[in-house]
């Protein structure tokens, strides 16, 4: 875990952004408090360590992903979990938690965001653009002035590309989607500006429907998806299905259970 310190920052894309749309805007100032976020998403070894904990709400697959390499331990252990659904995460939290007795979670959106920024204003955080020697992505497709690179078709070890933002972080661009705890929303009127997730009706997270926030694009993706500022959304129970979403987890200062 990297401890993420509190701050403000201008959340979303300006209209002058490349492939920016409307979903992320209009661009508004959240503070947010200091907090603890995972360095890298979670592995598949995390996975199945926290997946052999005993249930709190619902069973989880120790082997769910669908990338595991050549079937080497090393190999295997580092690379992102995927084909989990948001309930699947929240799940994993929930067993953390527990066991720990300090309280994991989701990010929120604005979080999110503002821990991948780590106080650049740019598309990505290393900058105006982005290559595939800095990340997972389609390689066929390019952003701004970049160039063409490779298309891995898969995703890749945490952590691999050795490039962390201003906050020690890796992976936040690429790879593996990411959920988020926010329910999905059109545009940014109306939005929290204190860091917290933003939730349609109650935060009940054990019976959440319609669809939630994800972040982050994936190995899959063309570069625009992967922006600091991009954002898309899926069903909450569905993220299953796939092989590019996965997630990280955050604990707040100081959030011990008795």
């Amino acid at each position: 875990m990297v401890e993420i310190p509190g701050g403000s920052f201008q959340m979303g894309a300006p209209q002058t952004e490349k492939d920016s749309s409307d979903s992320e805007r209009p661009q508004h100032q959240v503070n947010v408090p200091t907090f603890f976020m995972g360095k890298y998403p979670v592995t598949q070894a995390q996975w199945k360590t926290v997946a052999a904990l005993p249930r709190v709400n619902r069973e989880l697959q120790p082997n769910s992903s669908h990338f595991k390499g050549d079937g080497s331990t090393s190999l295997t252990n580092h690379r992102p979990v995927e084909q989990v659904s948001w309930y699947d995460a929240v799940e994993f939290c929930d067993r953390l938690s527990r066991h720990t007795k300090r309280q994991y979670r989701l990010p929120s959106e604005a979080e999110w965001e503002y821990a991948c920024r780590a106080g650049t204003t740019t598309p990505f955080h290393f900058g105006e653009t982005i290559t595939t020697d800095l990340a997972n992505y389609d390689g066929t497709q390019t952003y701004g002035q970049g160039s063409e690179g490779e298309y891995r078709r898969k995703t890749t070890e945490v952590g691999s590309f050795k490039v962390a933002n201003n906050f020690g972080l890796y992976d936040m661009h690429g790879n593996v989607w990411e959920w988020c705890l926010d329910d999905w929303r059109d545009d940014y009127k109306g939005a929290p500006t204190d860091g917290s997730a933003w939730f349609n009706s109650d935060d009940n997270l054990n019976d959440k429907s319609g669809r939630v926030v994800l972040r982050g694009g994936s190995w899959i993706n063309n570069p625009k998806y992967c922006r600091s500022a991009s954002r898309y959304f899926y069903r909450a129970e569905r993220g299953n299905y796939f092989y590019d979403i996965g997630f990280r987890v955050v604990c707040a200062v100081g959030r011990i259970f008795q």
